[in-house]
């Protein structure tokens, strides 16, 4: 009894021993992973390891960009260090280069201007490929036309329809090539608000009755804050239309730091802007971890994370600094381009590679301007 109770009591003890040396998953965690030694106690130039790609690209790979203003700067970057950047919608050879930005040539891949919403960019599919046609397709003023889904394709108003069909049917030639000839697809996420015709849904970039053209009508114009469910339904939905002429398109998604100038939700400007981003980096974090064709990069937290404080904006608080950009490109280079990354950083692109951040082209502006 004595030998068989020490038996049973062995076993006890040496379970116990086995269990106190068990780990919390905690324990062995990996510096990236603790915010004292990755953030609190590191200088904020780099956050070594924030971006881990999930898959390569090369300087072959052809690539194409969409989104709000901050996809401009990624554009321009890439363009600047010897990735493939497409242009499908590139100025006549004759056209100034001084005026080139103006009337959006090399801005993105077409002259689709600023996408600002993922529905806005669904709904530029569905145009391309006659799956949708507009009611209000035309915004006619004393000025001339404008296009209501390209406000401020150039600095004046078309001076005839036949001009304005002309630019609109080369312009979605070109959309289709963006989308069938690319092998990755750059979309930078901006907002979640939106003004629509509550006729047939269709989203503008831009408020109508704005310096950008239209006249509001309250009771055809809506607006509508898109939620969570809605905007990954809607890429969702894009993707899928987009593999079928594409189908080994991969996405790189990314979130514009650049705040809301104005909102029209009642709520404050801040809080909005809180609200969007918020909703938007959810977004793009579950489309990420369903495929191994879409990847995340962090551009929304390297630029404009508390620990930096405002050091990449300038002093309106909305614009990134020339400097911020490269910053948070620096990161995408170190694993993409990581034996030139150095390089990027101590030889900048030229001024007329990488303009400053003013002259970023923002229909969203046209909110702080009146007549």
């Amino acid at each position: 009894m004595g030998a068989a109770a020490t038996g049973l009591g062995g076993r006890a003890a040496g379970k116990s021993n086995r269990a106190d040396a068990m780990t919390s998953p905690y324990d062995d965690l990996s510096e990236r992973s603790r915010w004292s030694r990755a953030v609190a106690q590191r200088a904020p130039d780099r956050y070594a390891d924030i971006y881990r790609k999930k898959f390569e690209i090369s300087k072959k790979d052809r690539i194409v960009t969409a989104g709000s203003c901050f996809a401009q700067h990624i554009a321009r970057r890439l363009a600047a260090s010897g990735f493939a950047f497409m242009d499908y919608e590139p100025a006549p050879t004759w056209f100034p280069d001084a005026l080139r930005g103006s009337f959006n040539y090399g801005v993105y891949s077409a002259r689709y201007c600023n996408i600002y919403t993922v529905r806005q960019l669904l709904q530029l599919f569905e145009r391309a490929y006659g799956l949708r046609k507009p009611v209000d397709d035309m915004w006619v003023s004393k000025a001339g036309i404008h296009d209501p889904f390209r406000p401020a394709v150039e600095p004046v108003p078309f001076a005839s329809e036949a001009d304005f069909q002309l630019s609109r049917t080369t312009h979605l030639e070109a959309v289709r090539k963006v989308f069938e000839q690319s092998d990755l697809f750059i979309c930078t996420l901006g907002l979640t608000e939106a003004w629509t015709d509550a006729r047939d849904g269709a989203v503008f970039p831009i408020c109508p009755g704005t310096k950008a053209g239209g006249v509001f009508n309250p009771e055809r114009h809506a607006f509508h804050n898109f939620t969570y469910q809605e905007i990954l339904a809607d890429f969702r939905q894009f993707e899928n239309l987009l593999r079928e002429v594409n189908p080994g398109i991969r996405f790189l998604l990314t979130v514009s730091p650049v705040p809301l100038v104005a909102t029209a939700s009642g709520q404050h400007v801040l809080s909005a802007t809180v609200y969007s981003k918020s909703v938007l980096r959810a977004v793009a974090g579950q489309l990420s971890q369903e495929s191994e064709r879409i990847d995340y990069f962090p551009s929304y937290e390297l630029a404009s994370a508390f620990p930096s404080g405002t050091r990449h904006f300038e002093a309106d608080l909305r614009s990134v600094k020339p400097s911020g950009v490269d910053y948070v490109m620096s990161h995408f280079f170190a694993e993409h381009l990581a034996e030139d990354v150095q390089s990027f950083m101590d030889e900048r692109p030229e001024a007329g590679l990488v303009p400053h951040a003013e002259d970023a082209i923002c229909e969203e502006m046209f909110l702080e301007q009146r007549e």
